[in-house]
């Protein structure tokens, strides 16, 4: 801690401070490290702040991707405390946790002890599913995205199986400790090897299927979505770094899918042809695609490990996403963009409302739900396009086509997700903070107010 100007201030109020700067920041390093977004991140820190007794108009926090800055100071006192944030992953369980236990601290009078207690809890909580159980699920989910991009059942079980050993492959390469990248490229050549190897089987109708989903279970749809989260809230330094890490995860994916194919067609030409022939219109009812939209997000669910109450809410946010981008896509004839943004748009609107009655943050609910939208085949087509380039007239010009639909796809499905919720954060801002001062004044009231 960088101290100055501390004239005036005993030792004993030096470390309260220092105390309660090392417990803010701890706030924010969980949140950063289980990826909430940037605007989060700082509401609560701000809101813990306050429960502490440190004034906002004191208070100057940095956030970055790796690592955290916090400042308190006024004419006469600075002092300055930074945190690094290192092990990211996706624990919606954690964000959740954090947000309920900032207003709990104001509301219930928590002691500095009681806080850090809490603290050390949710650091420590253990997964809310076993490894096993969300390998398997991991695996469903991929089968989902299978029937969605018009697989047969036994297509799903075949996706679903090569993903599950796809997931298993990836966590053991991590436990090994091979680069976080890397695994994710061995895990999806891994995957995809399988898949081609299950299309000698002879068992389904829709045997190449299974290599378009068969590795989705990588696919960075929390950052993607926090990055425009953050890029839309001015947080550009954090959105970027966000950016780069996505691009890193689809640059591996890509590369491990790629090599896998490029071999593949070295035997097996048709490969490029099957996809190219795949039908982008709907192959079943809109209730097979709701079931499959279902186990897709509750799939995801165990992966970002959200609460167990809230599996067949989301669940039914995945429905909800899928069948409305279904029908304004082929129905109305709006076209797979301003469908995914429009199925996007009305889960996170519906969103809005609903994290009253979950008391949840708006992403746990959103995010999973809309993952099942990701548009598969487009993707591959783009990818074998750039794959088997040869000079051709015209070949960049289908290989960019594609690229750009399903990136425009993956852009409308991200800010379907934040347009409406930043919109709602902005409009109830004031309630926000106005209840918040309330529940200040009734802290000071019972002479429970902690200054710094």
């Amino acid at each position: 801690m960088t101290e100055t100007a501390i004239a005036g201030i005993s030792e004993k109020e030096v470390l309260l401070l220092r105390r309660k700067l090392d417990l803010l920041l701890r706030t924010g390093k969980l949140l950063m490290e289980s990826a909430a977004d940037t605007n989060r991140i700082e509401r609560n820190m701000k809101r813990v702040a306050a429960f502490m007794g440190i004034p906002e108009e004191k208070l100057h926090i940095d956030i970055r991707w790796t690592i955290i800055m916090v400042n308190v100071s006024d004419e006469k006192h600075s002092f300055s405390k930074f945190q690094k944030c290192e092990n990211h992953k996706v624990n919606m369980t954690v964000i959740s946790e954090i947000s309920d236990l900032s207003w709990k601290a104001i509301e219930q009078d928590y002691s500095l002890d009681r806080f850090e207690q809490e603290l050390d809890r949710i650091s420590s909580r253990p997964a809310n599913y076993p490894h096993w159980l969300v390998a398997i699920c991991a695996g469903f989910a991929c089968g989902g995205f299978c029937k969605l991009f018009g697989g047969d059942w036994v297509a799903f079980f075949l996706a679903s199986l090569c993903a599950y050993l796809g997931f298993l492959v990836r966590a053991r390469c991590i436990k090994f400790g091979i680069n976080a990248y890397m695994s994710m490229a061995i895990a999806a050549l891994i995957a995809t090897c399988l898949a081609y190897t299950s299309t000698f089987a002879g068992l389904s109708d829709t045997p190449y299927h299974p290599l378009l989903a068969c590795a989705l279970f990588i696919v960075p749809g929390v950052p993607l979505i926090n990055f425009v989260d953050d890029m839309i809230d001015n947080f550009l330094l954090v959105g970027i770094t966000r950016a780069a890490n996505t691009a890193m995860i689809l640059g591996a994916m890509t590369f491990g899918i790629a090599f896998a194919l490029r071999f593949f067609q070295m035997n097996d030409v048709q490969i490029d042809v099957k996809f190219s022939e795949l039908s982008m219109e709907p192959h079943d009812s809109y209730y097979v695609y709701a079931l499959a939209a279902a186990i897709a997000a509750m799939g995801f669910s165990m992966i970002f490990n959200i609460q167990r109450r809230l599996l067949w809410v989301v669940a039914l946010g995945g429905m909800i996403a899928v069948c409305t981008r279904n029908f304004v896509n082929f129905e109305l004839g709006y076209g797979p963009v301003i469908g995914s943004f429009m199925g996007s748009f009305v889960v996170s609107l519906i969103a809005v409302k609903a994290v009253h009655w979950f008391h949840v943050p708006n992403h746990v609910l959103t995010i999973p739900s809309v993952i099942p939208m990701i548009p598969g085949v487009l993707m591959y087509r783009s990818l074998l396009a750039f794959i088997n380039m040869h000079g051709v007239i015209g070949e960049v010009t289908h290989a960019f086509s594609n690229g750009i639909n399903s990136a425009l796809i993956i852009l409308c499905i991200s800010l379907g997700v934040a347009v409406p919720n930043i919109f709602a954060r902005r409009y109830i801002a004031k309630d926000r903070r106005k209840l918040l001062e309330e529940e200040l004044e009734k802290r000071r009231q019972r002479g429970k107010f902690i200054e710094w």
